[in-house]
Order: C-alpha cells, then sequence, then structure tokens
C-alpha cells in the first residue's frame, strides 16, 4: 500500500500539468504572492511544449481566419518575451518566395470570399493579399526591436540559392526563435525562487472538493502518496485537460479539446544561410523551414487530427513523406527520407470550436472557471507565443476568489539568466571564452544559449575542462549535469538530451546510455543522503 502524508496547510492555489501553460501560471501566482503547489506526472515539458515549430510568432496564416485578436496579441508579445529571455529567445527572417502560379486548394475564409469576388483568382494567393497580409503583420503588434518586411530578388539574394529557378521573387519578414522546452524549464524555476513546489513525476491521482477547499491526491514517483490541501485548482492539462476534468476532478463539463497532431523532420543542413523559410502548399497548408542546431534544418509542421492517447503521437511515415515531398516543392535539391536525422511529434490541445478542418480550428486560448464549490480553472488551447498573457488572464479569473493575489507584473521581467541586453549575446560569449579559456567557440555559444549569464555559474572556477569532471561526448560534462539534476529536475538521460538540450543529435546511443547510468547514480546518492 502507498504511504500517504498531508502537506501541511492549504496552499492558495494547486497546478495540474507542467507544461508551458501550467508553469507559466505557476510562476506568475508565485509572483503576486500566492502559495502555489504544481504536479506533473512526467518530466516538464514532456508533451506538447517540447514538440512545438519552436517559434514565438503571431501566426501569419491565422490571418486568413480573421482572427486578429489573436495575431494581434502575439505579435505584441514576441518583444516582450525577447527583452526577458535573450538567451532562449532570438529573432529570425523568414523568406516566403512567391511565383504567381502557384495554386491551392486549401480552403480558408479569405479564399472563399476571394473567389466568390473574383473568381479567375481561384486557387491562388494573389502578391498583393500577401503584401497586405504583412502589411497587417508588420503594424497590428506595435513592432519597435523587430525590422519590418521587405521585398527579395531571389535572383541575386542568397535566399534563392538552394530554390527552385522558378521562384524570382520573396517576401522577408519577421518572427522570433525559442527554446520551448528550456522556456517551461526556466518557469519552473522562477516559480520554485518565488515560493512555488515544483512536483516533477508526481501524478494527481484524485480530487475531493468541497465548498472552499480541495484535497488533491499525488502519487509521487517510487510510491509516496500525499494529500495537498488547496483553496483553488488550475487544470493545464494539456492534451489531457479533459482526461483530468472527467477522470480526476470527476467534474461535469461541455467543454473540450480537439487534438491535433503537429509533425516534424530534422534533416542535415539543406542550406548555408541563416534565414527560415515560410512555404505555402497546395493543399492550403503552409510550412516553415528553419536552420536548426547549426548543422541541421527543421522542418514542420503537420495538421493532422489525433486519435488516440496523447503520448502516443509520432511523426509517421506518411507525414515524413508529405514533409519531404512539401519542401522539395521549393528546395532545388529534393528532400528525401534518406535525409531525415530525427522526428517528433506532439498534440496540440486545440478549443473544439466545431471547425471543419484541423487547420481551421483556432489557436486561442480559453479559460473556462468554475465557482461550483472551491474553483476550478480549466485551461483549453493556447500557443507558446501567448503563454505569459494567458498566465496574466488566468490570474485575472482567479482574482476575485484568491483577492491576496497582487497584479500582474511578468512583462519584461527576465526568466533565470536573461538578465542581459536583447542584443548582447556575443559580449556574453566573447567574455565567457576570456574567463574560460578552454571553450572553444561552439561550447561557449551553446552555454550562453542555454544558460545566458548562469553559465558562469555553471562553470564556477575551472581553469581547465577537466575540472569540469568527466566528458560525456558533445561537450556536455559532469558538471552540467549536475547543474541539470540539482537545478532544472532532469531526472533521466531523455530529460538531458531531448529537453533541456537537443544534443541527443549529436551523441551516440552508448554515449546517452552512460548519461543515464550516471543520473541513475547521482540520483540514488542523493535519496540515500
Amino acid at each position: 500500500m502507498p504511504h500517504h502524508t498531508d502537506h501541511r496547510g492549504p496552499v492558495d492555489l494547486f497546478v495540474i500539468g507542467g507544461g508551458i501553460n501550467g508553469c507559466g501560471i505557476a510562476r506568475d501566482a508565485a509572483g503576486r504572492g500566492l502559495s502555489v503547489a504544481l504536479a506533473e506526472m512526467g518530466d516538464l515539458a514532456q508533451a506538447t511544449s517540447s514538440a512545438s515549430t519552436k517559434l514565438f510568432h503571431g501566426g501569419l496564416r491565422y490571418l486568413e481566419y480573421f482572427e486578429f485578436h489573436l495575431v494581434r496579441e502575439s505579435l505584441s508579445e514576441r518583444e516582450t518575451l525577447l527583452r526577458a529571455m535573450p538567451h532562449i529567445s532570438w529573432p529570425m527572417r523568414f523568406v516566403l518566395p512567391y511565383s504567381a502560379d502557384m495554386r491551392f486548394e486549401g480552403q480558408t475564409p479569405t479564399s472563399r470570399l476571394l473567389s466568390r469576388v473574383m473568381p479567375w483568382m481561384k486557387g491562388r494567393r494573389p502578391a498583393w493579399l500577401i503584401r497586405l497580409g504583412l502589411f497587417l503583420y508588420d503594424n497590428l503588434g506595435g513592432r519597435k526591436i523587430l525590422p519590418g518586411t521587405r521585398t527579395v530578388d531571389l535572383r541575386s539574394d542568397p535566399a534563392g540559392k538552394p530554390l527552385q529557378k522558378r521562384f524570382s521573387l520573396a517576401y522577408e519578414y519577421s518572427d522570433c526563435w525559442v527554446e520551448d522546452s528550456r522556456l517551461v524549464v526556466l518557469n519552473a524555476r522562477d516559480a520554485e525562487a518565488r515560493g512555488a513546489r515544483i512536483m516533477t513525476r508526481s501524478k494527481v491521482v484524485s480530487a475531493e472538493r468541497s465548498a472552499d477547499q480541495w484535497r488533491v491526491t499525488v502519487a509521487h514517483d517510487g510510491g509516496l502518496q500525499e494529500v495537498v490541501a488547496a483553496r483553488a485548482v488550475v487544470n493545464a492539462g494539456g492534451p489531457w485537460v479533459e482526461d483530468v476534468v472527467r477522470g480526476v476532478l470527476r467534474v461535469n463539463s461541455g467543454e473540450g479539446v480537439r487534438l491535433v497532431r503537429g509533425s516534424h523532420i530534422v534533416t542535415r543542413k539543406l542550406y548555408d544561410h541563416d534565414k527560415c523559410y515560410f512555404f505555402q502548399g497546395e493543399d492550403g497548408r503552409i510550412i516553415f523551414a528553419i536552420p536548426y542546431e547549426q548543422d541541421f534544418t527543421l522542418i514542420g509542421t503537420t495538421d493532422q487530427d489525433h486519435k488516440g492517447k496523447p503520448g502516443d503521437a509520432v511523426c509517421t511515415p506518411e507525414e515524413q513523406d508529405y514533409l519531404c515531398a512539401f519542401a522539395s516543392r521549393y528546395f532545388e535539391r529534393p528532400v528525401t527520407r534518406a535525409d531525415i536525422v530525427w522526428t517528433y511529434s506532439g498534440v496540440r490541445p486545440l478549443y473544439d470550436d466545431g471547425a471543419t478542418s484541423a487547420t481551421a480550428a483556432t489557436r486561442d486560448y480559453v479559460l473556462s472557471l468554475d465557482t461550483a464549490g472551491a474553483p476550478l480553472l480549466n485551461v483549453f488551447g493556447g500557443k507558446i507565443t501567448t503563454y505569459r498573457r494567458l498566465a496574466e488572464a488566468a490570474l485575472e479569473k482567479l482574482t476575485p476568489v484568491l483577492p491576496q493575489a497582487s497584479g500582474k507584473w511578468t512583462a519584461g521581467v527576465a526568466l533565470p539568466g536573461g538578465d542581459f541586453p536583447v542584443d548582447g549575446v556575443a559580449a556574453l560569449t566573447g567574455g565567457l571564452r576570456r574567463e574560460y579559456p578552454f571553450l572553444d567557440a561552439y561550447w561557449a555559444g551553446r552555454l550562453v544559449r542555454a544558460y545566458g549569464t548562469e553559465a558562469r555559474h555553471l562553470l564556477g572556477t575551472a581553469r581547465t575542462a577537466a575540472e569540469l569532471g568527466r566528458s560525456f561526448g558533445a561537450t556536455l560534462t559532469e558538471a552540467e549535469l549536475r547543474w541539470l539534476i540539482t537545478r532544472e529536475y532532469a531526472r533521466t538521460a531523455q530529460d538531458v538530451v531531448w529537453r533541456r538540450s537537443k544534443l541527443g543529435l549529436r551523441l551516440t546511443l552508448d554515449q546517452i546510455a552512460e548519461i543515464d547510468a550516471f543520473m541513475t547514480r547521482e540520483h540514488d546518492r542523493a535519496a540515500a543522503e
């Protein structure tokens, strides 16, 4: 029988789910002076939040669905987020090739309107429509840091070199990269620094509700169970949000999510410049091709309704073929399955608004507050770009029932390691190499992009690489592993090589097994103490 304990005193807020929305809400709430506990059944960012296209973006294509509120909020957030995390997020330029002979069979509200008003345009996105969309994209969000749109002559610009010669014109605009898994972990760390209790590998198995309190039963890895009392609960279960509502909280709700699978492929590097591509498909969809981890190219994403368990999502052979064929309609050299070095897939929990296609389903979030007893806030949908605004909106809904909470505070407040200027990465990297001469350019750059100003704390007083302990390959050392175990909730090699980093692209299976063995020994040693 599992052993039960009661955590002392009720917390103000209990958050279920350690993805970006759960960790963002926990951080916001802790910073308002609320006592917070968060439980995640696996590792932080284990599902949807580590399987994104890694972009803080406004969602250019959402303009075709007239989602102006979502696009405006997303665009205005990009620069707010950039300032708070310049180590894990940075500006990128996106090249949208255009050819007058491109036809599209997909149906959007905009294309249906065009086909009625101008039937000769059927199946085409005219250049003026794309320019109008990019004008709105440049101006809806109050852009200050990011440069605006420009027209590109692909016959002379380096961006044209990898593309088929039929593309002579392109539009280039700005969006931002983000390291999605690290974003989640840094929000969790900041929440904990502000007093929150973060419990990973801790599954909420049941919850009892009274008029003014929840009693939440948590099963920890290893068999220990405890009951945590809470004044309010947030269900940020992502693709499991409905399972939590009905199976764990046992609440009747007519709201639900539509599970949409987004799959990506990572290939060997397909081109040499640092810009991304925005490709339009004949089916009305779009994909991105993005420089990735210096030596690779990331291509995605698909949009497929997902049947089955969220954790079972994989990039199917059909999706791999689809992405290869899609990219091959643009690149001069065809992309084939032989180019793929890794795939990943995640399930987006989109709010079920009855849209006819997965592509058309809204990416906006819906927050549903249930006060038939102790408060419950269910989080439906959302996208990574608007996670901070979603957290603010969640706390606004909860403030009437948790009046002790102070006001909003997160805009522009740096995440751990992000306390340096937006354009300060080169200076920080150079300083690190001067201070630690054994670092080469790749190693120093990787540490700055992962840890920002905290890279110095990780390296400590080391004067040689040997002083960082054992090397596991690809610049991963014992010192860094200990940091990830003690500071960033990492328990297994998978946590480290696919979520805290992407070093799995550079490590062998034997090296990963050695990392696992080391981490198991460290965990057992800590448990014994």
